[in-house]
C-alpha cells in the first residue's frame, strides 16, 4: 500500500532547517499530543485497509525522519509485525521524506537507494527524493520498488509542470537502466505524483498507460487509469472534483505475468473507509478529514486516501 500521510512531523525543532512549523512553539501549535493522535490515526487507517492481513510493504510520503516512521511501526500494534524501514534524508526544503515499511518475514531487503531530482537550471531547487529499494520474496524474486512523491503544483499546475517532468525523467531513466541489466524485471511504482494518470508527466514523461492500450514489453502499465474500477473516484479533492495523484505503476513484466509472482487482476483500489470523511459543507458531499484546514487544527487522517494492490503468489 501507499500512503500520503499529510505532514507528519515530530514534535521537536530540527535546528538544520528554517522549517519548524510544526512545533509546539510553531505555526501549527504541533504538541506532543497532535503527534499521538497523528501515529494512532496513520495506524487505523493500515489497519482498516488490511482487514487482519497487513501489506507486506507500505510506502509513505510527507514522513519528517525516522523516529516518525519508528514511531508508527515499533509503537502501535504493529509492532508485534517486526517491520523494518527503509528511509534517507532528502534535500527538500521543508524536510519531507518518502519511506518504506516492510515486512521481514516476507521480504529480505537487498538493495536501496536515494535518486536525488535535480534541476540543473536552478540549484536553489529542493524536493524529495525517490526511494528505490529491490527485495527477494520467500519465493526467492525479486521486486523492485519505487516511493515517489513528486513536486507539489504549488504556484500554478502549469508553472510547476516542469518540475514533475523532471521527477518523471529521473524515475525513467533508472527503470530503463535496471531493465537494461535485468531483462524482465518486476517492478511496481507507487506515490503520490501530484499529477493523474493522464497528465504528461506520467502518461509521456513516464511512460505509464492503461493496460488496455496494449502496452509493449518493456512498458508501464497504469493501474489507475479508469476511477471506475477503483472503488473510489479519487485520491483528493479540489474544489468539487476528485483527482487521482496516488497511483500504482508497474511493470508490463509483473502485469502479465505466467510464472512465479504477479500482479492479482483488478486488486487496484483507492481505500475509502468512511471514518476518513467529513461533510463538505462548502462544495457539497464530502471531503476529507484532514490533520489541518490552514492553521487551524481538525485532528482527523490525511489530505489524500491510501491506494494499495494484490500482488499474487505463484499457483
Amino acid at each position: 500500500m501507499f500512503y500520503n500521510v499529510e505532514n507528519f512531523f515530530d514534535y521537536e525543532v530540527d535546528t538544520t532547517r528554517g522549517y519548524n512549523a510544526f512545533t509546539p512553539d510553531g505555526e501549527q501549535r504541533w504538541t506532543i499530543s497532535r503527534y499521538y493522535t497523528k501515529r494512532n490515526n496513520v495506524f487505523k487507517t493500515i489497519a482498516a485497509l488490511s482487514q487482519g492481513q497487513f501489506p507486506a510493504l507500505i510506502g509513505f510520503c510527507e514522513i519528517e525522519n525516522e523516529k516518525v516512521l519508528d514511531d508508527i511501526v515499533k509503537r502501535t500494534p504493529l509492532r508485534r509485525l517486526n517491520y523494518k524501514v527503509v528511509h534517507y534524508e532528502s534535500r527538500d526544503w521543508r524536510g519531507i521524506d518518502v519511506a518504506i515499511a516492510y515486512r521481514p518475514d516476507l521480504l529480505t531487503l537487498v538493495n536501496s537507494a536515494p535518486l536525488t531530482v535535480r534541476d540543473v537550471n536552478d540549484t536553489s531547487f529542493r524536493t524529495r527524493d525517490i526511494l528505490y529499494a529491490a527485495f527477494e520474496t520467500l519465493q526467492g524474486e525479486l521486486l523492485h520498488f519505487y516511493v515517489n512523491h513528486w513536486p507539489s503544483r504549488y504556484g500554478g499546475q502549469i508553472e510547476s509542470e516542469s518540475r514533475r517532468q523532471l521527477a518523471a525523467s529521473v524515475l525513467r531513466s533508472h527503470y530503463d537502466s535496471l531493465s537494461a541489466v535485468m531483462p524482465g524485471a518486476k517492478v511496481l511504482m507507487m506515490g503520490d505524483f501530484n499529477d493523474t494518470p493522464s497528465d504528461p508527466s506520467v502518461l509521456k514523461v513516464l511512460g505509464a498507460v492503461a493496460a488496455e492500450n496494449k502496452p509493449e514489453d518493456n512498458a508501464l502499465v497504469q493501474l489507475f487509469a479508469n476511477p471506475a474500477n477503483l472503488g473510489f473516484e479519487g485520491t483528493l479533492k479540489h474544489g468539487h472534483d476528485w483527482q487521482i495523484f496516488d497511483q500504482m505503476i508497474i511493470s508490463a513484466s509483473l502485469y502479465d505475468s505466467e510464472q512465479g509472482i504477479h500482479y492479482c487482476p483488478g486488486s487496484a483500489r483507492i481505500f475509502h473507509g468512511d471514518f476518513l470523511f467529513e461533510d463538505d459543507e462548502r462544495y457539497l458531499g464530502k471531503k476529507l478529514f484532514r490533520t489541518y484546514s490552514g492553521p487551524n487544527y481538525i485532528g482527523g487522517f490525511s489530505d489524500h486516501l491510501p491506494v494499495y494492490v494484490d500482488i499474487c503468489l505463484p499457483n
